[in-house]
C-alpha cells in the first residue's frame, strides 16, 4: 500500500471482472444517441471492469485549444491529468494529439516524461498507458489508465483499451454529426490539423536523421518538454523550417 500525496492510500485493487464482449456489447446497444459525457463515462467505468490493473481511468478530450478529462473514475487520475494539461505535454496529451499509443512500463525510470513519472510515482502509481483515440484523419483524445502494481500493464491491457477507444472515438463522431453549433466540427478540424502537421514533422526527422517513426515521435516530444512548449508548436516549427513556408 502507498499513501499519495494527498494523504490517501492507494494500492491497486482487485475486482470481479467483466467480459469485455459483455462491455462492448452493451456499449454497441448505447453508443448511438447517448450525451457525449455519458458515454465516454461509462466506458471509463467499463475499462476499470474488464481490464486488470486498471485502478484508475481516464478519457482526455482536446477541444480546440482546450484540454480537458471529459470523464474519469477517480480524483487520482483527474489530478494527474491535470497536471499535464498544465505542463503542456504528458503520455495521455501527447497520444491524443498523435493517435499512438504510450506506454510507462515504471514510472520510477520514466525518461521521456521524467516530470510527470516523479509526481505519478509520489502518488503511488507504476505504470501508466495512453491510447488515442482512432478518428478517421484525426484524433482528439485518448484513454488513460494508471496503474498502482508492481507489475506493468500488459499487451492484453494495451489490446482491450484500444478496443474501447475505438467505442470512444464512435461516440465522439456522432458528437459531432449531432452538435447543434458549428464549434465542434471547427474544434474537430483544429485537431486533426494538429496531427497533421506532427505526422509532417515526423516525415522531415525521418529523413533528416535517418531514424525510425518512432523515434521521430521521441524527438519532438523531448524538445516540447525541454523548451515548455507544446508538441504541435514544436512540429510546427519543424515544418516550417524544412519547406520554408507554414506549416499545416
Amino acid at each position: 500500500m502507498t499513501t499519495d500525496d494527498q494523504g490517501e492510500d492507494v494500492t491497486s485493487v482487485t475486482r470481479p471482472r467483466m467480459e469485455p464482449q459483455e462491455a462492448f456489447a452493451e456499449l454497441g446497444a448505447i453508443v448511438l444517441g447517448q450525451p457525449l459525457g455519458v458515454v465516454l463515462r461509462r466506458i471509463a467505468d467499463l475499462v476499470v471492469a474488464c481490464i486488470p490493473g486498471a485502478d484508475e481511468v481516464s478519457v482526455t478530450l482536446v477541444d480546440g485549444d482546450k484540454t480537458t478529462s471529459v470523464a474519469f473514475t477517480g480524483s487520482l487520475a483527474a489530478s494527474l491529468d491535470e497536471r499535464q494539461y498544465d505542463d503542456g505535454f504528458g503520455p495521455c496529451l501527447d497520444a491524443a494529439q498523435t493517435g499512438q499509443h504510450l506506454r510507462i512500463d515504471d514510472t520510477a525510470d520514466g525518461e521521456l516524461y521524467a516530470g510527470f513519472c516523479a509526481v505519478a510515482a509520489r502518488r503511488g502509481v507504476r505504470s501508466v498507458l495512453s491510447v488515442g483515440l482512432p478518428m478517421p484523419q484525426r484524433v482528439v483524445g485518448a484513454i488513460n489508465i494508471y496503474h498502482f502494481g508492481a507489475e506493468p500493464l500488459d499487451a492484453e491491457a494495451e489490446q482491450l483499451a484500444s478496443a474501447f477507444a475505438g467505442y470512444a472515438a464512435v461516440a465522439l463522431a456522432n458528437a459531432a454529426l449531432y452538435a447543434s453549433t458549428a464549434d465542434l466540427a471547427i474544434n474537430l478540424q483544429t485537431a486533426m490539423n494538429s496531427r497533421a502537421v506532427i505526422e509532417q514533422a515526423k516525415g522531415v526527422l525521418i529523413g533528416r536523421l535517418g531514424c525510425t517513426p518512432e523515434e521521430a515521435f521521441t524527438h519532438l516530444a523531448t524538445q516540447s518538454q525541454h523548451q515548455n512548449r507544446k508538441l504541435r508548436d514544436i512540429a510546427t516549427e519543424v515544418v516550417e523550417n524544412a519547406t520554408g513556408r507554414p506549416g499545416h
